[in-house]
């Protein structure tokens, strides 16, 4: 690397409020496939430690007794 590296210093940033929108929108939309798949091996995960600990109640299938 050189010795003469320049910094800078980012003062403004100019981003239409609709394009800004819409970014956000896109965002949001990315993110619900994102949830699903993260859910499902949060899923899988939990059904392996509840095969491996061997007890059913791990995964709260207990009936409730009032």
């Amino acid at each position: 690397m050189s010795d003469t590296a320049q910094r800078f210093v980012i003062v403004d940033l100019r981003i239409p409020f609709v394009r800004l929108v819409l970014f956000f929108i896109k965002a949001a939309l990315a993110a619900i496939p994102a949830v699903i798949v993260v859910g499902f091996v949060l899923t899988l995960l939990a059904a392996a430690i509840a095969a491996v600990v061997g007890d059913s109640s791990f995964i709260m299938m207990r009936r409730w007794s009032f």
